[in-house]
């Protein structure tokens, strides 16, 4: 079975429907996922976020949290990757927050999977080939 580091953009379609929701559910189905204890934090703060707009009413928002409480993933600490986490924001000039995941995904030889279309782009940009070809969106990990 693949491993994979997933973040919140694609956790919360488990629970949320949104563009990408069945790849992200067949993802779930077939992979061993894992991510840093981050990921909790930022599935409450993206659920937050949408009530705040008028996608989700607090009761979908509760339901959902819930929901993901029972979710097959492993959450793995975040503490030995503060170093390389940084260094990577550096590099790529982008939020430390997500450099958690892809510092947990080249830690774990594995690929980083995303549905954040930007940090995506900073990846392929990169001057590092390893860092290229680390991150995939949740099309390309279910073809892969």
């Amino acid at each position: 079975m693949t491993t994979f580091v997933v973040d919140a953009s694609v956790v919360v379609k488990w629970v949320v429907e949104e563009p990408g929701t069945t790849d992200a559910l067949a993802l779930l189905r077939h992979a061993r996922l894992i991510a840093p204890e981050l990921l909790i934090a930022e599935c409450a703060n993206i659920l937050w976020k949408k009530v705040e707009r008028g996608e989700l009413l607090k009761e979908e928002a509760s339901l959902a949290a819930r929901l993901l409480h029972g979710v097959q993933i492993e959450i793995l600490p975040m503490r030995t990757l503060l170093e390389s986490a940084t260094q990577l924001a550096i590099k790529l000039q982008h939020p430390a927050y997500d450099c958690f995941y892809l510092a947990l995904a080249i830690e774990n030889d594995c690929p980083f999977v995303t549905a954040d279309a930007a940090f995506l782009r900073k990846l392929r940009m990169a001057r590092q080939p390893a860092l290229r070809s680390k991150g995939l969106t949740i099309k390309e990990a279910m073809e892969g």
